[in-house]
């Protein structure tokens, strides 16, 4: 079959993409991307160390960046970028500009780096008070608030995992449950999900029409701005750092808020250490309810069909065996 016609595959704009060694979702940022971009991905070296301040220093050394640049030339890519977030803000403002300009001049093309996107999209969502969410330990997560102070932005409320290892691994049900925890007290302008090996792609949707704010990822604001610099936009179902519309729609309302946690003075920081809810106690016993009394269908709804009648052929309604697992509805893991 002669299929010459068709003139071969679409050109391609290249991203080039720097990731800490263990880093699991390279699925997860290709969902932002459009058909028309590739994203090269490399790794900095493995490190027998885990997750902490000493990790986030090893994996954004200069050197080690260069290293990994010069591994992505050969595929000359348009822009780089440096996909984590600890990495990337442990070093400060200052810090993170050093390494968006130790890349550049290694890979000769335009650089930035995750932390670097993160204050971008705040400017671009107009943020200046935010709550956090990390799966980071307490110092860690002490850092990235310490380098968003630094660039004047305000941290209202956090919660964290105080995780080391296998970050990736976190379901969706536990990145919900932190984010509401981190903005239960205060209202902040949007919530921030921090780093690069946290799922988030599919929460951020349900989450900023849960709270009514924008909610912006790690992994997010890394392909948005990487995508910026070439001309490109990301892809994403209604979030409001990608859409216009979804900035308008429930994340720009404003919630019934309860009671606001500081009346006067200074804001008071909610920190919380996340602990996700068992499912099941084993031996936990189970307390019998009274059975209630029969409700009688009115003749409105008498005639409608009873769970025993019987199902129409095709149109069976299989269970689906992500749905206890994620929770909430169709939320299939990336």
């Amino acid at each position: 079959m002669d299929v010459s016609f068709l003139g071969g595959p679409q050109p391609q704009r290249g991203v080039g993409i720097v990731a800490p060694f263990d880093f699991a979702l390279d699925r997860e940022l290709w969902r932002w991307v459009p058909d028309d971009v590739s994203l090269h991905l490399t790794r900095t070296p493995f490190v027998p160390v885990e997750v902490s301040l000493d990790l986030a220093r090893l994996v954004s050394e200069h050197e080690t960046l260069r290293e990994a640049v010069n591994a992505l030339g050969a595929v000359a890519p348009e822009v780089l970028a440096y996909a984590c977030t600890s990495g990337s803000f442990v070093g400060g403002t200052a810090g993170e500009r050093a390494m968006s300009v130790a890349m550049e001049s290694a890979g000769e093309a335009p650089a930035l780096t995750t932390s670097g996107a993160l204050l971008e999209a705040l400017e671009e969502l107009g943020v200046r008070r935010v709550a956090v969410v990390t799966p980071y330990t307490k110092s860690v997560t002490d850092s990235l608030e310490d380098f968003l102070g630094e660039a004047g932005i305000a941290v209202t409320g956090r919660s964290y995992l105080g995780l080391t290892r296998e970050i990736w691994r976190v379901p969706y049900r536990d990145v919900v449950g932190m984010a509401r925890e981190a903005v239960a007290d205060d209202q902040p302008d949007a919530l921030f999900i921090s780093c690069t090996n946290l799922p988030t792609y599919d929460v951020i949707p349900q989450l900023e029409a849960e709270l009514r704010m924008p909610v912006v990822s790690a992994n997010q604001v890394t392909v948005w701005a990487a995508l910026r610099r070439i001309g490109k936009d990301a892809v994403g179902a209604y979030q409001a750092l990608l859409d216009p519309v979804a900035r308008r729609g429930p994340a720009a309302m404003t919630p019934t808020a309860a009671e606001p946690a500081v009346a006067e003075g200074e804001p008071v920081v909610r920190e919380t250490v996340f602990e996700p809810v068992a499912e099941e106690l084993p031996g936990a016993a189970v307390m019998e309810e009274e059975p209630a009394e029969p409700v009688l269908p009115s003749p409105a709804t008498a005639a409608a069909p009873s769970p025993a009648d019987p199902v129409l052929e095709g149109h069976e309604v299989e269970a689906q065996p992500w749905y206890e697992e994620w929770g909430r509805g169709p939320q299939p893991p990336v």
